[in-house]
């Protein structure tokens, strides 16, 4: 892959990052979105490369889409799906990719209400085939939530969500320089299917 930047004028930090995808959620819960950069001249820009402000890492739930989730368009974000918002090898060096190729300035991990990958892993038995590969990385959130009040599936999704925030943030030794040099941010947050809203963590 060809890391080639789109001229998109000055790169913009991390907490303006976040206020832009947390202004673009609101759009979206009062269903006055704008639905931005999603022209024929805006596609036709893209062809000298990308340059995505943020990477989200979400759930392969097909209820849960960062680009109308969040009111952007294409080019905007750099997203990773996957059952469970997991983090492997594969989805570790896509989000150093991300940070290292593409300079975004912000990652948010985003667990969602009502996720069937935990649910799989309260029940115990993930079915057959592969689908033990995710549930025994949420197996940790879900002993950590077992015992504390509220639906604990939705529990499980939220400490889930940090666990995989906090392996990203300590992740050697890109992510965690990074990180420390100020140049990303790497948040949790959870995703409430029937409001719609994205709760910071």
């Amino acid at each position: 892959m060809h890391a080639n930047k789109t001229a998109k004028g000055p790169e913009r930090g991390p907490k303006e990052v976040l206020q832009n995808l947390l202004d673009g959620n609101r759009r979206y819960i009062t269903s006055t979105m704008t639905r931005p950069n999603q022209t024929i001249e805006h596609r036709a820009k893209l062809l000298a490369g990308q340059r995505p402000s943020a990477t989200v890492l979400t759930c392969a739930d097909s209820r849960v889409v960062p680009e109308i989730i969040f009111d952007q368009g294409l080019g905007d974000l750099f997203v990773l799906r996957v059952a469970g918002n997991v983090v492997d090898d594969v989805i570790l060096g896509s989000v150093e990719y991300g940070v290292d190729h593409l300079g975004t300035s912000l990652v948010v991990v985003l667990g969602h209400s009502d996720c069937g990958a935990v649910k799989a892993t309260a029940e115990g038995s993930p079915g057959p085939g592969h689908a033990a590969s995710f549930t025994a990385m949420i197996e940790p959130a879900l002993r950590e939530s077992k015992n504390k009040p509220g639906d604990m599936i939705d529990n499980t999704a939220r400490a889930n969500a940090k666990r995989m925030a906090r392996q990203l943030i300590q992740s050697e030794p890109l992510l965690a320089k990074a990180v420390s040099a100020g140049k990303v941010t790497i948040l949790p947050a959870f995703y409430r299917l029937d409001t719609g809203e994205v709760e910071l963590l």
